[in-house]
């Protein structure tokens, strides 16, 4: 009953996907003057506190094709995947980097998943938000055969 519709907004998923990935592209490419007298002097690192193939990973991916396709930096744009202990290794990676604008982190509710689960000495009070470039629909599944319905249940 439930997949259908899921299988439905995988398409317009990716669509939002890869428009949010432009819009986030182009305000790279053109930035207000304030923000345009920063240029990169070396790579910039996307890490990411996931494994290769995620939400994540892809929406980086992504931007670094079109950052490189259309030439929005003059330095690279490199995808740095730390998925170790839930993501806490990318999150420890960019915390310990503060105040370095060469290390981005893209994150999805492991932000604030991972220290509650893992006790991990980070918080997401640690990171400063950009922008939100995406919004993914959480579903609580469970086995067809329990008698559970809801989550109140």
């Amino acid at each position: 009953m439930f997949a259908p519709q899921f299988s439905q907004a995988l398409p317009r998923r990716f669509a939002a996907l890869a428009r949010c990935a432009v819009g986030v592209a182009a305000a790279i490419g053109l930035s207000t003057t304030a923000q345009a007298a920063w240029e990169p002097t070396k790579p910039v690192e996307f890490v990411i506190p996931a494994g290769t193939g995620g939400g994540a990973d892809q929406m980086a991916r992504l931007i670094q094709g079109i950052v490189v396709k259309h030439k929005l930096m003059k330095e690279s744009m490199v995808v740095v995947n730390k998925a170790g202990g839930a993501g806490a290794e990318g999150f420890l990676a960019v915390k310990d980097a503060k105040g370095d604008p060469h290390k981005i982190i893209i994150t999805l509710s492991n932000l604030f998943t991972t220290p509650m689960a893992t006790g991990v000495p980070f918080s997401w009070k640690d990171m400063t938000p950009v922008s939100m470039m995406a919004l993914d629909q959480f579903v609580l599944w469970v086995n067809d055969e329990t008698p559970y319905k809801t989550a109140n249940e």
